[in-house]
């Protein structure tokens, strides 16, 4: 099956988009994926809603409202940990981020960060581009996935949180309290749950096969990073906190992503590396 010339405009000016936010990747590499990805979700959802106003329906406005409500909090949450915390700091201005990246190598994360961020917000473009151009959607699917990006959010808003309230009273101490106590990456889980929210709009949108491949690369994608992210996590805090006998027995009871699913650990699983 053949993507109409509509939609193919459509994909391509939410590419410059992303293009054109995630450039902020250039002051400082990292930015590609924290202040890039926040404020490029952001942006993109407003390209959304701006090209497909004539075609919103509550739903769809309330899609991309979370979106953008989620970049938004996320790209100033970053921004704010990053003057804040020490440990960014190191990250952005310490010796290794001062090792210049190659050209090629900078040019291809650029690239491929703006395409994935296409991609995970492409179900809601695909459910409005079909819409606009008379194919049949079921807006019940707008509804459940606006649902589920709301929890996701809240999920992940809740999980910052109750960590910076924790690391308040004792920043040595890894967190086990609130929603830590059903998994260890209760922030990353919510964000699983945000883009879930997003591909089940594909359902209702009587999306082509091309539609779907985009949008399940965009989420296997984003997927992949958030375990990924887990798993540098357990590196780390088995560095800080692996002689504590009390850690030890948090992480042997508490998934580490997923809630009631025994994954305990990601270490072992060398593929997740990036």
């Amino acid at each position: 099956m053949k993507f109409k010339v509509g939609i193919m405009n459509y994909l391509l000016i939410l590419l410059l988009v992303s293009l054109a936010v995630s450039a902020l990747g250039w002051v400082y590499f990292i930015y590609f994926f924290s202040l890039g990805y926040g404020f490029g979700i952001s942006a993109l959802a407003i390209a959304i809603a701006v090209i497909f106003r004539d075609v919103l329906t509550i739903p769809t406005a309330l899609l991309c409202l979370v979106m953008f409500i989620f970049g938004m909090r996320l790209g100033l949450y970053l921004a704010t940990r990053e003057k804040r915390s020490a440990e960014y700091k190191k990250i952005l201005y310490g010796p290794d981020a001062s090792k210049k990246k190659p050209l090629f190598v900078v040019i291809t994360v650029w690239i491929f960060c703006a395409l994935l961020y296409v991609g995970q917000v492409s179900p809601v473009a695909f459910y409005l581009a079909n819409a606009a151009d008379g194919v049949a959607v079921n807006e019940l699917w707008a509804w459940i996935g606006a649902g589920l990006m709301a929890l996701g959010v809240m999920l992940e808003s809740v999980a910052d949180a109750q960590k910076k309230a924790a690391k308040k009273i004792n920043h040595n101490r890894y967190v086990d309290t609130g929603l830590y106590r059903i998994v260890r990456c209760p922030n990353y889980l919510g964000e699983l749950v945000i883009w879930t929210g997003s591909l089940v709009v594909c359902i209702g949108a009587s999306c082509s096969v091309w539609q779907w491949i985009i949008a399940a690369i965009g989420y296997i994608g984003i997927v992949y990073v958030m375990f990924s992210g887990a798993r540098r996590l357990e590196l780390r805090q088995a560095v800080t906190y692996g002689n504590d006998p009390e850690f030890q027995e948090y992480i042997k009871k508490t998934p580490i992503l997923l809630p009631f699913v025994p994954i305990y650990t990601l270490i072992k699983y060398e593929w997740l590396k990036a």
